[in-house]
Formats: structure tokens, C-alpha cells, sequence
């Protein structure tokens, strides 16, 4: 079932989010997403496409200091409705009087924008993780901030991705990655996208992996790379993945050239992922299939289920 959600994942742009109590939804400058986990995903990738807007994605209990609560609306964002940070950052905005809006699938979020007068997106009720449901969320989350210019645009990426050609790119990829752990970089550009990357591989492959972005990462990071005969053991299990987009900055290809360079001059390895597609929400969700196809590959390579998340689940009970 898993490997059939993945395919069909460009689908997800072509599902049309309804607002229930739309009345009570008004058009706001500044945004506050609340999320967990896979739940603010999108609302990072909102947040690198629309550099210019006021967005914050929030990942903790309670809410950050809002500046103009009158002009900002708080989006609870919980695939299951029952994250408790997110439930606990949607009480502290009600209880501030602060325009809120949620998107979940039920639980407890459901009941408290029933409760309150709330608008709300219900999303598919579909048994799987929320990291598989970006394109939902995302349209979701553009449709509550009223951005009507990318929402049109993320309706043609269920024509133009392609998770054929993904998942060929991916199965490639995971081959190379077997036994290996993941540092994938990127430029600051796509910094949310590495990040997801990161989580891919966290979550269904079930093995570390680490993200960092350029050129931040050659001030500091790339230090730890400086292979000397007794740490030599210690960096012959990284494998390092290139987001590369042709239109980044020339100076950040530059630097991407160069780092490529010294690593495998210290016989680390690396692989350069070229991003496709016809715009950077594209390139962004092309990618991203193929990093779900990847870590797919990976996890039954490892022998782990690529869906279900055991560790965060018993954490949850010995919180509880």
C-alpha cells in the first residue's frame, strides 16, 4: 500500500481543500504554522517559496512572541489532531483571541474548531505517516493563507511530476547509500528540502542522517571532514548527497564544485543530485519522491518497515 501512496503522490495536487466555516476565516498579513514532525513539512516549504511573506513555522508547545496579533493567524497543522504541542499552541492562540485555522484529518483538533467556530481543513483520512502527505497539507495550508497564485501552481505539479522517472532515480540512489549514512546538502535556497531529506531517511529507512546547507557549512561543518589517519574509520561510513539546482547562486555552484572536490580527494563519497523540473515548487516535489524512493529502497534493504515509526510511538507512552 505504501509503494502505491508513493506513486500516486502526485495526485495529492489535484485534491481541492474545502474550508468548513469559511465565514469565519479573514485574510491576515502574517502567519504562525504549528506543526509536529511531518505536520509542518509543508508550511517549511511555503516558507522558502514565498521568501518575501511574513510565515514562522512553529514546533513547540505554546506560541512564539507574536508581534501584531491582530494581523496574524495561528494554523494548527496535525495530521492526526492529537499532537498535544500543536493542540496545546492552538488553546494559547484561542485563548489570546488570536484568527485561528486548522488542518488535520480528526482527533482532538477537529473537536476544539467544531467547539470554537474554527476554520478548518479536514483532510483525507488515509492509514499512513504524515511525511507521505505533503501535497495534501500544502494545498491545505495555501488555501487558509489565501495564496491563490501558488495553489494554482501546485495543481499543475499532478501533471508534471513524473514518479516513474523518481522512482528509477531513487532505486539508483539507495544502491549507492547501502550501508552508508546520509549528509545531504544544499543551499540555503532549498535548506527545507535537505531537511526533509534528512527526515526520509530518519523515519522510513530507520538510520541516522544529517543536513546542513551551504555556504554556512564551509565555515564550520566541512572541519569535521578533514580526514587524518585516525578518524579516517570514523568518516568512511558517510555518504554525502548534492542538492544542486542550475539557477542557485554561481558562487554557491562554486562551492558545491569545490567541497565536492576535497572530499573525494579524501576518498569520501559523494553523489550530485541535479534538481528537475519547470519551476522551484517542481524541482522541490520532484526531489522529494525521489528521496521517498530512496529511503523506501533503503528501508527494505535494511529489513525495516518503511512506515510505522515504533520509537516515536513508545516515547509518546513513556511521556504520556
Amino acid at each position: 500500500m505504501l509503494k502505491d501512496i508513493l506513486r500516486n503522490f502526485p495526485k495529492q495536487f489535484s485534491w481541492e481543500p474545502k474550508v468548513v466555516n469559511e465565514k469565519f476565516l479573514h485574510s491576515k498579513e502574517s502567519f504562525v504554522v504549528c506543526g509536529m514532525g511531518g505536520s509542518h513539512l509543508s508550511a517549511d516549504i511555503i516558507d522558502m517559496l514565498l521568501p518575501e511573506a511574513d510565515i514562522s513555522v512553529h514546533r513547540d508547545y505554546g506560541l512564539p512572541h507574536i508581534t501584531n496579533p491582530d494581523k496574524t493567524m495561528v494554523i494548527a497543522s496535525s495530521y492526526s489532531g492529537n499532537t498535544e504541542e500543536t493542540i496545546d499552541a492552538l488553546n494559547t492562540a484561542i485563548k489570546n483571541k488570536i484568527q485561528c485555522a486548522v488542518v488535520t484529518k480528526g482527533g482532538k483538533l477537529i473537536e476544539i474548531a467544531q467547539k470554537n467556530n474554527l476554520p478548518y481543513i479536514k483532510l483525507p483520512d488515509i492509514e499512513s505517516q504524515p511525511r507521505f502527505f505533503l501535497g495534501y497539507n500544502f494545498v491545505s495550508i495555501l488555501k487558509l493563507m489565501g495564496k491563490n497564485s501558488l495553489l494554482n501552481q501546485a495543481g499543475i505539479l499532478a501533471e508534471k511530476l513524473d514518479p516513474k522517472k523518481a522512482e528509477e532515480r531513487g532505486v539508483e540512489l539507495a544502491k549507492k547509500l547501502q550501508d552508508k549514512i546520509p549528509v545531504i546538502y544544499s543551499s540555503a535556497k532549498y535548506g527545507a528540502a535537505s531537511y526533509i531529506w534528512k527526515i526520509k531517511f530518519n523515519e522510513t529507512s530507520k538510520i541516522p542522517a544529517f543536513c546542513n546547507e551551504f555556504p554556512e557549512l564551509n565555515h564550520n561543518e566541512m572541519n569535521g571532514f578533514d580526514t587524518k589517519e585516525k578518524t579516517i574509520p570514523l568518516m568512511e561510513k558517510f555518504h554525502f548527497v548534492f542538492l544542486k539546482d542550475a539557477d542557485d547562486d554561481p558562487r554557491i555552484i562554486k562551492r558545491m564544485e569545490v567541497m565536492r572536490n576535497l572530499l573525494e580527494k579524501q576518498e569520501l563519497k559523494v553523489e550530485v543530485l541535479t534538481l528537475e523540473g519547470e519551476s522551484q515548487m517542481h524541482k522541490i516535489f520532484d526531489s522529494l519522491m525521489v528521496a521517498d524512493f530512496a529511503s523506501y529502497n533503503l528501508a527494505e534493504f535494511y529489513c525495516n518497515d518503511p512506515e510505522q515509526v515504533p520509537a516515536v510511538e513508545e516515547f509518546k507512552k513513556l511521556i504520556a
